[in-house]
């Protein structure tokens, strides 16, 4: 069920993360993301965790969210 282009509310969209899609549970224009906190506008959502049911706005916030060591400096 692909609805992400749905009309959508003006606040945070609650969601259920599928694999290769997510569906809205209850409409809004973004969710925020569990590493930074960033607003991510829904139709720029992609990247997220199906098992963790969370969002990330960047490849560096799943990076940091799954394995938090890689992004360290080495020095």
């Amino acid at each position: 069920m692909l609805n992400k282009f749905a009309p959508s509310g003006q606040g945070e969209a609650q969601v259920q993360y599928l694999d290769g899609d997510f569906r809205v549970i209850s409409p809004g224009s973004y969710v925020r993301c569990a590493v930074t906190d960033a607003r991510i506008p829904l139709d720029e959502l992609k990247y997220w965790s199906v098992d963790l049911q969370e969002a990330y706005a960047l490849p560096t916030a799943v990076l940091q969210r799954h394995y938090p060591g890689a992004l360290k400096a080495s020095g």
